[in-house]
């Protein structure tokens, strides 16, 4: 069985990226080893083999201090400690390819990919390093023009990822559209209907980043409960400690509280993810508003938490924002408005709470689109033949 390296520059694996781990436990014909910077969570993303780096209190020692061109200097001694860390481990693994994911991940290894006989390299794009990193670090677009032409190809979620990265230089013939998948075994499809005199619950999740638009979906709640007083709303997530989260979530609470809802709406902060698939199960709508944060970080592709709402059988009520609207089947599965527009969200979310007859419906449309196009065992089975192709173009050229 040939080794695929998974590496991460950074934390593996964050509570909320579920769908990297995914992408390695449903590999069949390909042995995963994950190389990344720190370990989190190894309980909830259990992996058979994984090297991390053994650099002692890196974030609270290691880079402690005001002086920008000593962190600097600091930062440069640990780029070359790690890439000497993992050219020994590469030497013991011998992998046939190296899958990266998010785009400084694959510019961290071309270093490696030089000296290990020019190792075929993936790199998968997933929202903030294509939009958001290069808006605010232009040094990144040379970065990422450099990873472009040295890099094999690119995985994206969506047309709209795929066109994206080609503005930003990356030749189109090295970008795939690969979907992301979701565990149907453990998303099962039930039917939503109301009964009566039953409160309509809306769930909302998302940690508390502009891009997820929560106060817009707060605000559209707040003007849909004027005309439907059994309205309740659920909100999974919180900040994640930047300040930027910590920013959103007062104006997420302030929402809450200008408009006198604060006994219509549960905050139940982050949740592990086997939570949150048990509370899709006991709402009736699923709210995710997405936009363009002001820092220019956006979904990229769409969120995960929609594929899996509309895989249980949920109406998702989202927006025209990157490539959500291939998830969303407008009018079908969900309905889809503007972005920043809480009026127009307001209105689709009366016709949805007023029309519960048509919840099953958009729910089997929504799990049978999701069937077809994001199911993780087929979505897996189509990244292992990207992974087979490029290995024996590699192996018939001799290089790429």
């Amino acid at each position: 069985m040939k080794t695929v390296i998974h590496y991460i520059v950074g934390l593996y694996l964050p509570i909320t990226e579920n769908w990297i781990y995914g992408q390695i436990k449903n590999l069949t014909r390909y042995q995963p080893v994950v190389y990344a910077f720190e370990t989190k969570n190894l309980e909830v993303f259990p992996v058979e083999r994984i090297r991390a780096l053994s650099f002692k209190n890196r974030g609270k020692a290691f880079f402690s201090g005001k002086c920008i061109f000593l962190n600097k200097v600091r930062e440069k001694i640990f780029r070359i400690y790690s890439l000497a860390s993992f050219a020994v481990a590469l030497k013991k693994d011998r992998p046939s390819l190296i899958h990266a994911h998010f785009g400084p991940s694959g510019y961290n290894f071309l270093p490696l990919k030089r000296i290990n006989g020019n190792l075929p390299l993936i790199t998968t794009f997933y929202g903030f390093d294509l939009s958001m990193l290069p808006c605010q670090d232009p040094g990144w677009k040379k970065k990422y023009n450099k990873l472009f032409r040295q890099g094999d190809r690119f995985l994206v979620e969506g047309s709209h990822m795929k066109k994206s990265l080609a503005e930003l230089g990356c030749p189109p013939d090295k970008i795939i559209v690969q979907h992301l998948g979701v565990d149907l075994a453990k998303t099962r499809f039930v039917p939503r209907n109301l009964k009566i005199n039953e409160e309509i619950r809306i769930l909302v999740a998302g940690s508390f980043h502009e891009k997820k638009g929560i106060p817009y979906a707060v605000e559209a709640f707040s003007l849909a409960r004027e005309k439907y007083r059994n309205l309740k709303l659920t909100i999974i997530g919180d900040s994640p400690g930047d300040p930027e989260g910590e920013k959103e979530k007062q104006k997420i609470l302030s929402v809450i509280k200008n408009n006198h809802i604060e006994d219509s709406v549960r905050l139940m902060g982050y949740q592990p993810h086997s939570v949150f698939l048990e509370e899709l199960y006991d709402h009736h709508i699923l709210l995710s508003p997405s936009i363009c944060s002001s820092n220019g970080d956006t979904e990229g592709g769409a969120p995960v938490s929609i594929i899996e709402a509309s895989a249980s059988g949920l109406p998702v009520l989202s927006t025209t924002h990157c490539d959500i609207p291939e998830v969303v089947i407008n009018g079908e599965s969900g309905c889809l408005v503007p972005e920043r527009d809480a009026g127009a969200l307001s209105v689709k979310l009366e016709y949805l709470v007023s029309n519960p007859e048509n919840w099953e419906e958009m729910g089997r449309k929504g799990r049978a689109h999701i069937e077809r196009n994001y199911n993780i065992i087929t979505q897996v089975q189509k990244l292992e033949e990207i992974y087979d192709d490029l290995i024996n173009q590699n192996e018939n050229t001799g290089n790429l």
